[in-house]
C-alpha cells in the first residue's frame, strides 16, 4: 500500500504564521556523508514531561519536522536553518519525499544509518528517500546540510510504502545559535585553502549535530555564515543574528511558525564581530549581547543558556570578546536569571575551507558541549 501524508504539524506554535513563497528544488543524488540530529513524532495528543516542556505528540501518526519550520499550509511545510528536516516511521518497504526548495543537499538517514547525500537544484520533484526495503518497522530522517541563506525547502508529500506508524518523542531539546561555525561551513572541505561551496558545507559533521547525536536531543540550529551580534565579517552591520534569531525562515523578516521551547541553547556568536580591525566596544557589544540573551530567554524560558566564542577566534581578540560575553552574562545573573553561563569549546585538529574547523575539529567541539550538558543537566 502507498500511503501519502499531509503534511500537518501538531507542535507549538509561535504566533500566526506567513505563507511566503518558496524557491523552487529538485535534481539527483550523489556521494556524502551526515550525522542524525535527532527524531521525534507529529500528530496527536501532546505529552510533557516533568520539566513541563512540549516533548510532542505520543501515539498518533504523522511526520515529525525537526527544527524551526512553518506548518501553516499543511500542503506546503517550510523550512529554511541549518539542520532543519523530518523524521517518517513506517511499516513497509520504502519512502520518498515530494520537494520544491532551494535546500541544495540534504543527508538522509535509513534506520540510523548515513546514505548517499541527497543533491536538489533545478525544478520540483520527488526524490526517494529509501527503496526495497525488508518488509517490516523503518525510520527515515531528511535533514538539510546547507544554511538558510539558501532559501526555503517547501516539502508538499511524504509517501510510504506501507502504514505510517508514530515516532517516539525526543529525549531532550537543544537550541545552537551561532554563525558559519555551527552552520558547517566548508567542514567537508580538503584543507583552509578551499572557499565556500554548498558542497562542502555539511551541517551534520558541525559540532551541533554532533552532539545533539551523542546526546539523544533534537537539534534546532539558528545559524548563517558571516554574522555577529553588533558587526558581521567585515564590519558589515546589515542583519546581526539578533535581527534573525526570532525568524521561522531565516531569510524571511516577521516569519512565524514553530519554534520548539528548548531544554538548553547554546550561544556561539562574537567570532565575526572580532574578525577584523573594527571591533565594536564594550558599549557597543555587551548592551546587544544582553538583548539576544533576553531574545533567547524568552523563546526558552526553562532552558539552560551557555554560552561561548569560536574557534577559531583567539589572541587579544578572543580575551577581549570572552571578557565582553562573560560581562553579558554578569549582567543577566544579575537581573536574576541564574541559568546562564560561560562554557568553552577549545578543542583543535584540522581545518576545512577558509580556515573553519575541519569535520576532526568539530567532533572535538562537540566532545565538550557533550561534557557541560552532561554534567550540568544530566543527559
Amino acid at each position: 500500500m502507498v500511503l501519502s501524508l499531509l503534511l500537518v504539524a501538531c507542535d507549538e506554535d509561535v504566533g500566526p504564521v506567513d505563507s511566503g513563497v518558496g524557491v523552487d528544488a529538485g535534481g539527483s543524488r550523489d556521494a556524502g556523508s551526515g550525522v542524525d540530529a535527532g527524531s521525534g513524532v507529529d500528530a496527536g495528543p501532546v505529552a510533557v514531561d516533568a520539566g513541563g516542556r512540549d516533548a510532542g505528540p505520543m501515539t498518533a501518526p504523522g511526520v515529525r519536522y525537526v527544527g524551526r519550520h512553518d506548518a501553516s499550509d499543511p500542503s506546503a511545510v517550510r523550512m529554511s536553518w541549518s539542520g532543519s528536516g523530518l523524521v517518517v516511521r513506517f511499516r513497509g518497504t520504502g519512502a520518498r519525499v515530494t520537494m520544491n526548495g532551494a535546500g541544495r543537499f540534504f543527508t538522509v538517514i535509513v534506520d540510523g544509518a548515513v546514505q548517499p547525500t541527497l543533491a536538489v537544484s533545478g525544478a520540483s520533484g520527488t526524490y526517494e528517500l529509501a527503496t526495497g526495503l525488508a518488509d517490516g518497522e523503518h525510520t527515515v530522517e531528511l535533514y538539510r546540510r546547507t544554511e538558510g541563506s539558501f532559501g526555503a525547502t517547501v516539502i508538499t508529500s511524504v509517501d510510504v510504502d506501507g502504514e505510517l506508524l508514530a515516532v517516539p518523542p525526543p529525549a531532550h531539546l537543544l537550541e545552537v545559535v551561532g554563525d558559519s561555525i555551527s552552520a558547517g561551513y566548508g567542514v567537508d572541505g580538503a584543507d583552509q585553502f578551499c572557499s565556500f561551496s554548498a558542497a562542502t558545507e555539511n551541517h551534520f559533521l558541525a559540532y551541533p549535530s554532533v552532539a545533539a547525536r551523542a546526546l539523544g536531543a533534537e537539534l534546532s540550529t539558528v545559524a548563517w555564515s558571516g554574522k555577529g551580534v553588533i558587526f558581521n565579517y567585515d564590519t558589515d552591520t546589515w542583519e546581526p543574528m539578533p535581527e534573525l534569531y526570532d525568524r521561522v525562515i531565516a531569510d524571511e523578516a516577521g516569519s512565524t511558525g514553530v519554534i520548539r521551547a528548548a531544554d538548553a541553547v547554546l550561544v556561539n556568536l562574537g567570532t565575526n564581530d572580532f574578525s577584523t580591525d573594527g571591533d565594536p566596544t564594550e558599549g557597543q557589544f555587551v548592551p546587544a549581547y544582553v538583548g539576544l540573551l533576553e531574545q533567547v530567554r524568552a523563546r526558552h524560558p526553562d532552558a539552560l543558556i551557555l554560552c561561548t566564542i569560536g574557534p577559531p577566534l583567539g589572541g587579544a581578540d578572543g580575551t577581549t570578546a570572552r571578557g565582553f560575553v562573560e560581562s553579558a552574562i554578569a549582567m543577566r545573573n544579575s537581573a536574576g536569571d541564574a541559568r546562564v553561563a560561560w562554557v568553552d569549546l577549545t578543542g583543535f585538529a584540522d581545518w576545512g575551507c577558509d580556515y573553519h574547523p575541519g569535520d576532526e575539529t568539530q567532533a572535538l567541539l562537540a566532545e565538550d558541549l557533550v561534557a557541560a550538558l552532561r554534567d550540568q543537566l544530566g543527559w
